[in-house]
């Protein structure tokens, strides 16, 4: 059993009004721990918990795993944190490389933001913060979801520090939200929402699953939807020109019946990349990184190597 430690937490609507994430009241907190410290005992036991510290709030970090190879950093969706990533450690960590795993800052987990963020640049300059802080002078950055959405802007706003760029299906970054992404979003700011609704709006990332909240790192999604308020401006899309001016190598992994987009104009657009390496995944879902673990392991193997 992991020993996880949590931090004094942002609890109550006067975060809201300083646009800080926060817990909605105490006994939300206490259901997201619970839910949270079950999700981490699923998980292959950390080899290192940090608590690092940055201008925007204290970020939680493990790592998994050791190595000589330049590290691979996770970045969870929206609503998410580390336990997202059970099923896909197991590959990831067979590398070579240590794999670090990053509750997002102003999302339910053990990292408590403590200053607005409102901009891409300010999304980068924690991440990069972070890595400075865990002493990582190169690494490799996997998002799924808005996680892809930072890995690319902390590629393009910071990039001193990033080898590469591995996006599963990433939100908001090379094509406009659906209008299904837009209701899920919405599930999340609307903290009386039936349980039966918000299941089905998991079922709707999932492909159409109507059982997402019988697995753990749905109950975890269901239960930040719920029980924290996310307080950031909707995420902004980089710009052509951002885009064919990004240097960092990127493989970007497009689900094919995703929701978040539209999927062919996604990967239309990710072709503008410099140095991109653009797939869509025709049976995958936005839940990509769930369903195909083992491939996605094999896949950011190979990128890897041939970078």
């Amino acid at each position: 059993m992991a020993d996880i430690s949590f931090p004094e937490p942002r609890i109550g609507p006067e975060w809201a009004r300083r646009r800080i994430g926060a817990f909605r009241d105490a006994a939300a907190f206490e259901r997201f721990a619970a839910v949270y410290r079950e999700a981490m005992d699923a998980l292959p036991r950390p080899d290192e918990q940090r608590t690092v510290d940055t201008a925007f709030g204290t970020v939680r970090v493990y790592r998994f795993g050791t190595g000589a190879g330049v590290p691979l950093v996770l970045m969870p969706g929206r609503q998410s944190c580390t336990p997202l990533w059970r099923t896909n450690l197991p590959g990831l960590m067979k590398s070579g490389r240590p794999v670090y795993a990053v509750d997002g800052l102003g999302e339910p987990g053990c990292s408590v933001q403590s200053a607005p963020m409102t901009s891409g640049a300010d999304q980068a300059a924690w991440i990069d913060e972070t890595l400075g802080q865990l002493g990582l002078a190169r690494a490799h950055v996997l998002g799924v979801s808005i996680g892809g959405w930072l890995a690319v802007q902390v590629a393009l706003h910071r990039p001193g520090r990033i080898a590469s760029v591995i996006a599963l299906d990433p939100a908001s970054t090379f094509a406009p939200l659906s209008w299904k992404m837009i209701v899920v979003s919405l599930g999340s700011v609307l903290p009386g929402m039936p349980a039966g609704l918000r299941n089905r709006l998991l079922g709707w990332i999932s492909g159409g699953i109507d059982n997402a909240a019988d697995h753990i790192e749905g109950r975890l999604i269901a239960s930040g939807m719920r029980d924290f308020k996310v307080s950031f401006p909707p995420p902004a899309r980089p710009g052509d020109d951002e885009l064919r001016a990004l240097r960092v190598p990127v493989l970007a992994l497009i689900a094919g019946k995703s929701i978040a987009h539209d999927p062919q104009k996604a990967a239309s657009r990710a072709r503008m990349l410099r140095a991109g390496t653009v797939e869509v995944w025709p049976e995958a879902s936005h839940a990509i990184s769930g369903e195909y673990p083992e491939r996605i392991a094999e896949r950011v193997a190979a990128f890897l190597r041939e970078g």
